[in-house]
């Protein structure tokens, strides 16, 4: 069956415009069917949003439930994005060199403290490797509790010390620049050493390098007062109501939550479709790619990009405990999209993936990506 005949249907979710034009009728029941679809029955206490950006303008579709009384889901409703964050700190990166105040090449060991040693591959470890996914570093450091995903909060109580300790004894698998490997920890570093060279929070360079150029006003790790009142519920994968992660000493891999309106305007930035003071930086993070060993799948700086001979799609996902997220765009077409979910749909955040890839272009197969996380 054709996959594009396979998600037509009708069914009630609210549509919000915002920003360029809002187009109902056709053009959006294909959203609408597979927000159905995913949600189901959690739909009165969960359920996903999703943007398009696309020829006819700005589009966004929900269904289901913030899981809050009198929270809507709209273009003000609050998510984590996790991982997502992976592509903020990658771009507090390239700002940062564009600015000549780090290298890419930049040894990740200058930046950390001097107690703090790192043993060595064939090379030392350097920004861009942890950016792209290089470092040779695990996905997470291993000093976490061994039943840690069953914690509601596992990592509230990971402090830098612990970070510290467990990358002082720690030899990588691979020399670095070598050899894909999806990494969380690498993030953390590269944001802690990012902020250390700035003399700032992790939160407060976040705040100056990213958020205030682009104007996201509620991208933020610690809750202001007017995202509180917009927050989503978010639940697990049996749907039952988990709370918010706090990353510790992990903030660069994925501490950020962020509204659909700044999440649209992030994304309207990485597409081109609007000039900012960051567009050079922005550019960069697909200047770099490296293989992941996923045929058709690239690692840029935070984001990955897959491609065939007639597409290619620079896409990032996250998932928290309790939250799902997708953005990503094509690079040769003006066509984008977002996904936000405040319940997890699997335990890889693959779900959310294929059904932003499909938005995007439903033609495109991207392949196997669960082995990304392998």
């Amino acid at each position: 069956m054709d996959r594009r005949k396979y998600l037509l249907g009708s069914i009630a979710a609210g549509i919000v415009g915002f920003g360029d034009t809002c187009i109902a009728g056709p053009a959006t029941e294909p959203i609408r069917a597979a927000l159905k679809k995913t949600v189901g029955a959690r739909d009165k206490a969960a359920g996903t949003v999703a943007v398009m950006i696309d020829q006819s303008g700005t589009r966004i579709v929900t269904y289901g439930s913030s899981g809050v009384p009198n929270v809507a889901l709209d273009a003000q409703t609050v998510f984590e994005i996790g991982s997502n964050t992976k592509v903020l700190t990658a771009l507090m990166l390239t700002d940062m060199a564009a600015r000549g105040e780090v290298a890419l090449d930049d040894p990740v060991v200058k930046y950390l403290p001097p107690t703090v040693t790192l043993r060595e591959r064939g090379r030392a470890i350097t920004l861009l490797d942890l950016a792209n996914y290089n470092s040779g570093l695990p996905m997470r450091p291993d000093n976490l509790p061994p039943n840690w995903f069953a914690n509601p909060n596992p990592f509230a109580d990971y402090t830098d010390d612990k970070l510290y300790k467990f990358l002082s004894g720690y030899m990588p698998e691979y020399e670095p620049g070598t050899h894909f490997v999806y990494s969380s920890l690498g993030f953390a570093m590269l944001g802690m050493a990012l902020a250390r060279r700035a003399g700032k929070s992790y939160e407060e360079l976040l705040i100056e390098r990213v958020c205030d150029p682009l104007g996201l006003a509620h991208t933020r790790i610690a809750l202001s007062a007017d995202m509180q009142k917009h927050l989503v519920q978010p639940h697990d994968i049996a749907t039952k109501p988990t709370p918010l992660w706090d990353l510790g000493a992990l903030q660069g891999a994925g501490a950020a939550r962020s509204n659909v309106s700044d999440m649209t305007t992030f994304l309207k930035a990485c597409m081109g479709l609007v000039r900012t003071p960051l567009s050079g930086s922005l550019a960069r993070l697909l200047g770099t790619r490296r293989p992941t060993g996923v045929t058709g799948t690239d690692a840029g700086l935070g984001w990955f990009i897959s491609s065939d001979r007639k597409e290619e799609i620079a896409w990032k996902s996250g998932l928290t405990g309790g939250c799902n997220s997708f953005i990503g765009f094509s690079t040769r077409r003006r066509r984008g999209a977002l996904v936000l979910s405040n319940f997890l749909w699997q335990p890889i955040d693959v779900g959310t993936t294929a059904m932003g890839m499909k938005f995007i272009n439903p033609d495109f197969d991207p392949g196997d990506l669960t082995k990304l996380y392998q």
